[in-house]
């Protein structure tokens, strides 16, 4: 705690040292600083949202970028909450949309919008238009989750220099961004261009408790020109990218936790001749490029068309290993509860032995801290024996590849018929074509290598075709680089028509939206699998959906500064192509009884506006029906890759929100937000999954019910107050976060283990022989309570202006709340020799693995603008 003390002081320090040399002429220019207070908040809340975004495979889903400028709620928990990386409602990512120019980011195949698509461009990301659910805008329909349009356009850019520089003890320590623009030139040609530098090296995570064994290195980068060809028509070109390379990190479980004495524990990294070298390293770049054109066909009429395209190039690497033993460090059996059930000290498989076996391993553990971690060494070791041998590689480096084409034609017609009545349509149409191989990245000194299915040798055979990844290049010695297992493109095409209608009648508002989606997507195989030797390769038929809904809200003008506002919707949505094919690394088969989702949406808002409050009460109700969703990972069980397609999902998610202002004085206002909610299944639903060493499907019932959504809290709330004078800003927040639910296995919940769970000993029925839905109760983690606090200034100089931000975030240093995680798929049981089921002696169960915020940090972000 000292440590944390002294470096928030020593940044105190020197914030109040430049600041004190402001200049006195900044009294004069209340208004303008703050502007330029508004503009440093939000730089620096953004950056705090970046570096909390959880990106990686296996954490939490992507925070719901979120914002608007009537509701005061959506405003502050985009932000605010960024911690725990808040999802907007509890709402699935692919209810957001996210648009540059009108062009949508969100990926085609998943739904999804990753933020490393524009990671590093706080400058441009700043002009945006954010819209709710149920309110109006010019660019597109709004999502369940609200949307968000992004202006690239230069002629937009603010004119001048901007020079910034940030350090942070985040998941990068520096940040040196450089924005020029042009402003609107003579000759009618705006220029604007961006270079932003993100980066931490090994050595300085290294003292980084919170990012140890990894390191990030990203430039970031855009240019853009318009050109004002006369009064109704401007064109304008934009171009950007974020080469990335950077080492993730993983969760762990509570136990690792404890060992390592530190909840940052990182399993992804271990020592090469005495070196830090980490196993998942993701290359990320997607350069994207759009064209505008800005056709104002008359006053009150303007027509606004985009042509864009992006090629994104996203590379994940892993450590894997074959015919051997899990290599993690913090794998299972390299626990100590491994040896000895420290849930259950009566189990008969307790004694003395196992007892002196878990304090051995504890002991081995903690000696040092080469043991918690991966030993490459010893890794290449092994396959140097396998050499001699002239055997396989027993560890290898693998990488996954995903990489899209997507290119994208939109025109929006925006028309005021006059001051009340406002018409808006758009047609759209996109094709998106992922490729999705994996290669071997690292054969760690092994000289041979085939791409084979190990985990099928045992039921078909050392002969047979069913294990070849690639029947039509059987036997073949793999190299580093070579594809491996998998090689396919999900091929989506996309077109969409909208219009919404709003209409001022007196004290009434009334909006009317209505869209309709075509939607066509195939798969097209690259590898003869030998499972399905004659449906891999080649295209599958094509999957083809209509989609659309209506949406229409109702807002009351009550005078004296309150509104009631009420919106209602219905739509079908068309499932995600990453969800509509049951085993896509294996076969080309779509998901069974595959349908369009339905949606129903709700919301009644409250809102209030004074000169001394601003105030708005939110209930919402959103259910979702047919939803279709899927999953893959390894099944220690069956020691095999599994497939799993659940269909026929019913949820729902509702809740109460609130944001208030209260203007306690000229210079200090009283601000509080937060939501209570729930987002659940509310059915059990169907299972059909494959393992990969067998080509056969099995249907199952999952017991889902009551399951809730995951890696965001349902309960979360803040309070705090922000000082405003003469241009100086303090804020001081107090949050707390509550219900935050971990992803839920369905492995564990098929209908098929209730009778193995009893057989070990599970009390799975009441006494009326009802199954008892609490042996399915769904992990969580711990929720707590974080103080948060900022300072700025704007300085005035002769030339130009300084801005200095410093926040300090979670000063109380609570790491104990859980911010995501998911349970292990594998079962407390396992098959005896009489035929029925015992308890393991390590519970997985009660072994989630776990993401925790992070303790006290801090960044400081100073910013010229000449």
């Amino acid at each position: 705690m000292f440590k944390h003390s002294t470096l928030i002081a020593g940044l105190l320090l020197l914030s109040s040292a430049v600041v004190a040399q402001t200049d006195k002429k900044t009294t004069a220019k209340t208004n303008d600083v703050e502007e330029e207070q508004k503009a440093t908040q939000t730089e620096g809340s953004f950056t705090f949202t970046e570096a909390q975004l959880g990106e990686d495979e296996d954490a939490s889903q992507n925070v719901t970028i979120i914002s608007s400028n009537t509701d005061l709620y959506a405003s502050e928990v985009g932000y605010g909450f960024s911690a725990v990386r808040f999802r907007y409602r509890a709402l699935n990512q692919k209810y957001n949309d996210v648009y540059v120019n009108g062009m949508q980011l969100n990926d085609m195949e998943t739904g999804q919008f990753r933020f490393a698509l524009v990671g590093g461009l706080n400058n441009q990301t700043r002009s945006v238009e954010s819209v709710l659910p149920f309110e109006s805008n010019n660019f597109a329909p709004s999502n369940l989750a609200g949307a968000n349009n992004y202006n690239f356009r230069a002629v937009s850019m603010p004119s001048g220099h901007k020079a910034s520089l940030l350090l942070a003890n985040r998941n990068y320590n520096l940040r040196a961004m450089y924005t020029y623009g042009t402003g609107i030139l003579p000759s009618g040609w705006s220029f604007s261009a961006n270079v932003t530098y993100r980066g931490a090296t090994y050595g300085t995570q290294k003292i980084n408790k919170y990012y140890k064994g990894t390191f990030y290195n990203a430039l970031s980068y855009y240019l853009g020109a318009s050109k004002i060809i006369n009064d109704n028509h401007t064109i304008s070109f934009a171009t950007w990218g974020n080469p990335t390379e950077r080492a993730s990190q993983g969760a762990s479980t509570d136990e690792m936790y404890w060992i390592d004495n530190s909840h940052y524990y990182n399993s992804y990294w271990g020592y090469q001749n005495g070196n830090i070298r980490a196993s998942r390293i993701i290359t990320d770049y997607a350069p994207s490029a759009i064209f505008t054109w800005d056709w104002k066909i008359k006053e009150n009429m303007k027509l606004v068309t985009t042509l864009g395209g992006r090629y994104s190039m996203y590379k994940n690497t892993s450590l894997d290993y074959n015919n051997a033993d899990n290599p993690s460090p913090d794998y299972w059996k390299n626990m100590p509860s491994a040896y000895y059930n420290v849930w259950d000290p009566s189990n008969v498989r307790n004694n003395d032995y196992t007892i002196s076996e878990w304090q051995a391993t504890y002991d081995y553990l903690t000696a040092d801290v080469a043991n918690r971690q991966i030993n490459w060494d010893r890794l290449y070791a092994a396959n140097k024996g396998c050499n001699d041998q002239g055997l396989e590689a027993m560890y290898f480096v693998k990488a996954k590849h995903n990489n899209a084409l997507n290119l994208q034609l939109n025109s929006v017609f925006n028309a005021e018929l006059n001051n009340n009545i406002h018409f808006n349509a758009g047609l759209g149409v996109g094709t998106n074509s992922g490729r999705h191989f994996m290669t071997v990245d690292d054969l760690l000194g092994a000289n041979k290598f085939y791409n084979t299915n190990t985990f099928a040798v045992s039921t078909y055979g050392l002969g047979a075709d069913q294990i070849q990844y690639d029947l039509d290049n059987k036997g073949k010695l793999l190299q580093e680089g070579d594809k491996y297992r998998y090689d396919y493109f999900i091929n989506v095409t996309k077109a969409t028509l909208w219009g919404s209608y709003s209409h001022k009648i007196n004290w009434l508002h009334i909006l009317f939206g209505a869209k309709t989606n075509v939607v066509a997507m195939q798969r097209e195989g690259m590898m003869r699998n030998g499972m399905a030797k004659d449906n891999s390769l080649g295209k599958s038929g094509t999957a083809r959906f209509l989609d659309g809904g209506v949406k229409l809200s109702l807002s009351m003008n009550l005078g004296r500064g309150n509104t009631i506002s009420l919106g209602a919707g219905a739509e079908k949505r068309a499932p995600q192509a990453s969800t509509a094919f049951a085993a896509p690394e294996v076969n080309n088969d779509f998901v069974k009884n595959l349908h369009n989702e339905r949606v129903f949406s709700s919301e009644l808002r409250y809102q209030l506006r004074s000169s001394w409050v601003n105030l708005n009460i939110n209930a919402y109700y959103n259910i979702m029906d047919n939803v279709t969703e899927w999953q893959n990972y390894y099944f220690d069980d069956n020691n095999s890759f599994t497939y799993v397609s659940l269909t026929n999902i019913k949820k729902a998610s509702y809740g109460v929100e609130l944001g208030a202002r209260f203007k306690l004085t000229s210079f200090l206002d009283l601000k509080a937000f937060g939501t209570i909610s729930d987002a659940k299944y509310l059915n059990d639903c169907n299972a059909r999954y494959m393992v990969s060493k067998r080509a056969e499907y099995v249907d199952t019932k999952v017991y889902s019910k009551d399951m809730r959504e995951s890696g965001t809290p349902l309960t979360a709330a803040a309070l705090g107050l922000s000082f405003h004078s003469n241009g100086w800003f303090i804020d001081l927040y107090g949050k707390y976060y509550d219900r935050i639910y971990l992803s839920w296995s369905p492995s564990l919940r098929y209908e098929s283990v209730v009778p193995k769970r009893q057989s070990a000993g599970d009390v799975m029925y009441d006494n009326e022989g009802n199954l008892m839905r609490s042996a399915f109760e769904q992990a969580q983690g711990k929720g707590g309570f974080m103080l948060d606090a900022s300072v700025g200034r704007s300085i005035y100089l002769k030339r130009g202006s300084l801005s200095i931000n410093l926040s300090i975030n979670n000063i109380l240093n609570n790491q104990n709340i859980v911010t995501g995680g998911y349970e292990q798929s594998r079962t407390d049981y396992t098959k005896n020799n009489s035929g029925g089921y015992d308890k393991r002696i390590y519970i997985f169960s009660k072994n989630p693995k776990k993401f925790y915020a992070l303790g006290t940090n801090g960044m400081l972000n100073i910013t010229y603008k000449f």
